[in-house]
């Protein structure tokens, strides 16, 4: 996946409680196991009535068309495990998600997937989120490294996160990724091995 050290780019501002993976991407866009082409389905059933028209969605608005960041209201991500909410996410462009609490099967699937998901105090979103209305002008810094976001303003907003899971998206490590790290070592066990496991040279 691609690394995430810095990033700048329009907040698109989401104050809505309690989004769930089936309103980021409905169930109908979940028959691809491919990653991408799905931001066509992303946030669908509140950006298009039951007749298929066009809603006034935030996304849609000219100034966050080509939005990066998003700013959410609490408890985002929560409903089912589907990883296809941060692949859509993804695939508009989001690389970074910003909200005062998240559910842990969707923030777990976002750093697997080079999406950064950042949990901060109600009084640091709100900041955000008013920076987010400027529209065009809501352009924010999110510095992974120095682990701070900068507003338009100049403001700046400390956060937390997990050491490893931040080396993970600085390096740009998946869970496979991660894995053939280990790959050298792996291959002078099963060498050592062959002999007394004799399968292992059957997988070869």
């Amino acid at each position: 996946m691609d690394k995430f050290t810095t990033l700048t780019g329009v907040a698109a501002p989401l104050p809505i409680v309690n989004v769930d993976t089936d309103m980021i991407i409905p169930k109908q866009f979940l028959k691809t196991i491919k990653r991408t082409g799905l931001k066509d389905g992303l946030f669908y059933e509140m950006r298009y009535s039951a007749d298929g028209k066009k809603l006034d969605f935030v996304l849609d608005r000219p100034a966050y068309q080509s939005a990066k960041i998003l700013v959410a209201g609490p408890n985002f991500g929560c409903g089912s495990s589907r990883e296809h909410a941060p692949w859509a996410l993804l695939d508009f462009g989001i690389r970074c998600v910003i909200s005062e609490s998240f559910a842990d099967i969707f923030y777990n699937n976002c750093f697997k997937n080079g999406i950064l998901p950042i949990k901060l105090p109600k009084e640091d979103i709100a900041k955000l989120m008013d920076d987010a209305e400027r529209g065009a002008n809501a352009v924010i810094t999110v510095d992974l490294v120095n682990q701070e976001i900068k507003g338009p303003d100049g403001g700046t907003v400390k956060f937390d996160i997990d050491p490893f899971r931040k080396q993970c998206l600085l390096e740009g490590l998946d869970d496979i990724g991660q894995t053939l790290q280990a790959a050298p070592a792996i291959d002078t066990y099963e060498s050592a091995h062959k002999s007394a496991q004799p399968w292992l040279s059957m997988s070869r």
